[in-house]
């Protein structure tokens, strides 16, 4: 029976490769689009590993249009997307604003333009909760405001977020879109084949964590121990990045089967609760028995206090949970920073 092709754009990157074995592993045939400015060439030995095929793969800027519609006519019978290609740093947005707006913003008016071209109606949106700014209460639930973004990151997934909204509701336009707000996706796949692959010095915490406890860095510097939060460091909802690439896998299928409740559908992808950068560094140091040499800096710009994810949507409509604890996914992303130091 053949696969129903879905295209994954960002597909070598940190969630794009863990949702591409997901995809795979659930009967899809998964096709990445990835120029690799964000990503390493060895995910794909390591998605070969771990599925026991090759991935088809076009190396291509997703911005380029007359290359994406070279895929689309080369793939022929794509029946939806998936759109994670982004850059997806807070701190470098603030640095690169102009090149966070071109790319983000620019791949996804692409995209859709392509997709309108070829008669493809299905699109899954990686989008972000940091659509709601400092939120006003906690938990966030989709129909918390949003607000001024605290990063032209942020402003680009609000922009890429309405976008969509406009565009699906033209009469003249086919698209069935889910929003997945993520919150902090952390952990490796199982097999420490694939894991989050930073280039150069890591935005993220978790790989900061853990290069950390390998000796690659020096020490972990926490960013701030005087926010509004119990012990003064930010809090996060951190969700293991195999539950996030499930998430997916259901919002197609919602999709293709024609199951979504309206044009647009937008979900909070998350735990339901929040740890602090404190709690974190403490349950890596439990679940690892690694000690971590850390030290408190300043705040970083655009880092807002707390925020964490309320899943009843998801859970209800979706039928989606995650099922992978803080610790389990710490212990993950250390096998794989180990893996990597091998």
């Amino acid at each position: 029976m053949e696969r129903t092709k879905i295209l994954v754009t960002g597909g070598a990157g940190y969630i794009g490769s863990h949702a591409v074995v997901e995809l795979y592993q659930a009967g899809y045939q998964p096709v990445i689009v990835d120029d690799f400015s964000n990503s390493q060439e060895s995910v794909m030995a390591g998605l070969r590993a771990i599925l026991g095929v090759s991935v088809p793969l076009h190396r291509i800027d997703c911005n380029d249009v007359e290359a994406m519609r070279a895929v689309f006519a080369e793939e022929g019978s794509l029946r939806g997307v998936i759109h994670f290609a982004a850059y997806k740093a807070v701190g470098e947005s603030i640095v690169k604003p102009l090149e966070y707006y071109q790319n983000n913003v620019g791949s996804l008016l692409t995209l859709l333009q392509v997709m309108r071209e070829f008669g493809v109606e299905s699109l899954v949106f990686s989008s972000s909760c940091t659509v709601y700014g400092v939120p006003d209460a906690l938990p966030v639930t989709e129909q918390t405001p949003t607000k001024k973004a605290n990063s032209p990151y942020g402003a680009t997934k609000q922009m890429c977020e309405d976008i969509l909204q406009d565009v699906a509701a033209a009469p003249a336009v086919a698209l069935r879109a889910i929003l997945l707000r993520y919150f902090n996706p952390i952990g490796a796949h199982d097999s420490a084949l694939i894991g989050e692959l930073p280039l150069g010095v890591p935005q993220n915490l978790i790989p900061y964590v853990t290069q950390t406890a390998a000796g690659i860095r020096e020490k972990l510097t926490i960013n701030g121990d005087t926010y509004d939060t119990p012990d003064g460091t930010n809090i996060r909802d951190y969700i293991h990045v195999v539950d996030l690439a499930k998430a997916h896998v259901v919002a197609v299928r919602r999709l293709l089967e024609g199951k979504a409740a309206a044009a647009v559908e937008t979900f909070n992808v998350g735990t339901g609760h929040g740890n602090s950068v404190l709690e974190v560094v403490k349950a890596f140091e439990h679940a690892t028995g690694q000690r971590l040499n850390y030290t408190i800096g300043p705040p970083r710009a655009g880092d807002v206090p707390a925020i964490y994810a309320d899943v009843t949507k998801a859970s209800t409509e979706l039928g989606f949970t995650t099922t992978t604890s803080l610790e389990d996914s710490l212990a993950s992303a250390w096998k794989w920073q180990q893996s990597l130091n091998r």
